[in-house]
């Protein structure tokens, strides 16, 4: 499972074109960030996010939680070659186990 971050794309829908435009926005509802912090948090998809954060995300953009996030399905599936392997993946190796006493 993936994900897709919509923060910039509700933030323009709204007029706000500039990051710092949610420190104060943010600081307000208790979600003290930096700018650099923010800066982040708008230009590239976000691997941890606090629920105060989200809370107050969705309060300042009036939105819920599935507009600022949506779900995607990955696509995991590796392509065959003609001989049956893995494409750009090494061949796999089969062992054998031998134990002592021949058993």
């Amino acid at each position: 499972m993936g994900y897709r971050w919509h923060l910039r794309r509700l933030m323009a829908e709204r007029g706000m074109f500039q990051t710092t435009e949610l420190v104060p926005l943010l600081a307000e509802r208790g979600v003290h960030l930096s700018r650099e912090q923010v800066f982040r948090l708008v230009t590239q998809d976000p691997q941890r996010l606090s629920m105060d954060t989200l809370a107050a995300l969705c309060d300042i953009l009036d939105c819920g939680p599935g507009d600022l996030i949506e779900p995607v399905a990955v696509n995991a599936t590796v392509a065959k070659t003609a001989a049956g392997g893995s494409a750009g993946l090494p061949p796999v190796r089969r062992s054998t186990i031998r134990r002592p006493g021949g058993a």
